[in-house]
């Protein structure tokens, strides 16, 4: 199969068995080197199609909006504005931009094009721009020991602290000397809680890692930074995102188990509230896979498996027993093996005691997040429950709505009903538009021996689409039609030019545009119809007299 995208007099084209043999070669060349080549080779060819689709589809997207601004350039040049538009907006590539303004004989103004680049990249800088200061040590120490895995609580001085300032917003970073924080790593997000002894209580809202340190970060600072706190992690915090975070492990199982062993963790986020997974697969998720997978987790749940780990294990121990290792990832000499069941991967993050305690697992929604990659989100025990009850609620409120439990059915026979009902309204609608149309060609004056209809009214844009037309069957000959609609409170301008009108040299396209802009609007079309929308009503009368102006103008 051969794709192409045409712009301008430039075709760029694609064949699917040319990357076919491109990742046949590679694979015979590198695959003894890189076995994860020979592993995942369909997935590969797979991600290089998806992608190809994905940039042809990118370009199609940024062509058609090109063409436009083209078409508005002033004085044959796209401005820097435009052309960073389509850049940052639609990711159309800015040498594109060029090429294809170039081939229709357009410029683009790169110079302004490289101000807004400019301007962007000062924002983000602005937006990130934190004033911290330096480390203020009190007592000195080689690493803050984490020992979070099995205490909540413990007895802790702050080794060092300081100041971190950015948008008017202040705040303190605290590293204690040992801590039961676990801090945001592995895709799952830092403990809550609280520092205290006997003068103070100082909130601790995140905890961050950075360089190996645990940095706990609180609002405000001690008063006497130098004392002893006892530290207490947010249990019911801890507990939700530990359900989540070991629920993402039996998502990784399930997967690989329902779609295949190509399925590859590719990143993951884990809050109390709720998870995400990421994962390498080639296309849609089907709502029938992802029921499969939902019940295989809450399957593995209900077994109600108990944590096994080893924490201090070597690599081999951990080849030896098979754990799922994130590809790319660095390890150090000694990893943690964590177990449920049949899941067994390396993993620093921490877990429930056992399955069982997650409760229950739902999806909440899958989707494609880059070529190759897909994104499934989902909660788990209350917030779960909270979405079955909230499915429930639904039924039964459709239930009392249609007052008959047998919600679908009465759905369906209402739906049929509507579909009868609505076909019937078009008929009356037809015939209402037929007479009016009749009316309007046979009760409407010649002016200057052509049939004027130049007014305002209130139609759906149907009703208004289908007079136009109605009117042009009727009178062949002559015909100028100017209405402008208010239909929920936005105008439109409807020009209809029969074909002799238009051989005079009238053009409803062109008259649309130009009397729009009394509506603050726009819009186009072809020669003999043509409509605008606007987004001032007040200016509607103006607009239709403004388009009557230009047409005559055009045939006398």
């Amino acid at each position: 199969m051969r794709r192409a995208v045409r712009y301008g007099y430039t075709y760029l084209g694609f064949t699917e068995p040319f990357f076919c043999k491109l990742v046949d070669g590679l694979v015979k060349q590198m695959g003894h080197q890189f076995p994860e080549l020979v592993a995942q080779q369909t997935l590969i060819e797979r991600v290089i199609e998806e992608e190809e689709t994905s940039f042809l589809r990118t370009l199609a997207t940024g062509i058609n909006l090109l063409e436009g601004v083209i078409k508005k350039s002033a004085g044959g040049k796209i401005s820097g504005k435009d052309a960073f538009v389509l850049y940052d907006t639609y990711g159309f590539p800015i040498d594109l931009t060029e090429l294809i303004a170039k081939e229709q004989g357009v410029e683009v103004d790169i110079e302004e094009f490289e101000k807004e680049l400019q301007v962007q990249k000062e924002r983000s800088r602005n937006a990130a721009q934190q004033d911290i200061d330096d480390w203020q040590e009190i007592i000195s120490i080689k690493e803050s020991e984490f020992i979070g895995y099995d205490n909540l609580e413990a007895d802790v001085r702050i080794a060092r602290y300081r100041r971190v300032k950015s948008k008017n917003n202040t705040s303190y970073q605290l590293v204690f000397d040992h801590t039961p924080f676990y801090g945001n790593s592995g895709g799952q997000i830092g403990d809550i809680g609280y520092i205290a002894n006997a003068n103070e209580k100082i909130e601790i809202v995140a905890t961050e890692k950075e360089n190996g340190l645990i940095i706990h970060i609180a609002k405000q600072l001690p008063e006497n930074p130098a004392a002893e706190f006892h530290a207490v992690v947010d249990a019911d915090a801890r507990q939700k995102a530990a359900n989540n975070h070991t629920a993402t492990h039996l998502v990784d199982y399930a997967l690989r188990t329902v779609l295949g062993s190509h399925v590859e963790q590719k990143g993951s986020m884990v809050t109390p509230q709720g998870l995400r997974f990421d994962f390498s697969h080639f296309q849609k998720v089907s709502a029938e896979e992802l029921r499969e997978v939902e019940r295989l987790v809450n399957t593995l749940i209900r077994k109600n498996y108990p944590l096994v780990e080893n924490r201090e294990a070597t690599m081999a121990e951990a080849e030896a027993a098979g754990a799922i290792m994130l590809f790319g990832e660095k390890y150090g000499d000694r990893v943690r093996i964590v177990n449920f069941g049949p899941s067994t991967e390396l993993c620093g993050g921490t877990h429930t005691s056992a399955t069982g305690t997650i409760g229950l697992f739902k999806i909440v929604s899958e989707s494609a997040i880059s070529a190759g990659v897909r994104r499934i989100e989902a909660v788990t025990s209350e917030a779960a429950e909270s979405l079955v009850y909230a499915a429930q609620d639904v039924i039964l409120s459709l239930e009392q709505l249609v007052h008959n439990p047998k919600v679908v059915q009465a759905v369906e026979k209402m739906m049929e009903s509507n579909d009868a009902l609505g076909r019937e309204v078009a008929e009356m609608r037809k015939e209402k538009v037929a007479q009016l149309a009749e009316t309007l060609a046979t009760a409407t004056p010649k002016t200057d021996g052509f049939t004027l209809i130049a007014r305002t009214a209130s139609h759906t844009p149907e009703v208004m689409k289908d007079l136009a037309f109605g009117l042009r069957q009727r009178v062949s000959e002559r015909l100028v039609m100017v209405v402008g609609n208010l239909h929920e409170g936005k105008p439109t301008l409807n020009v209809m030019l029969s074909d002799d009108v238009v051989a005079m040299g009238a053009d409803a396209g062109a008259t649309v545009r130009e009397a729009a802009k009394l509506m603050n609007g726009g819009g186009g079309g072809q020669k003999h119809y043509a409509m605008a929308g606007g987004k001032n009503a007040e200016g509607l009368q103006a607009a239709v007299d403004k388009a009557v102006e230009i047409i005559m103008s055009k045939i006398k």
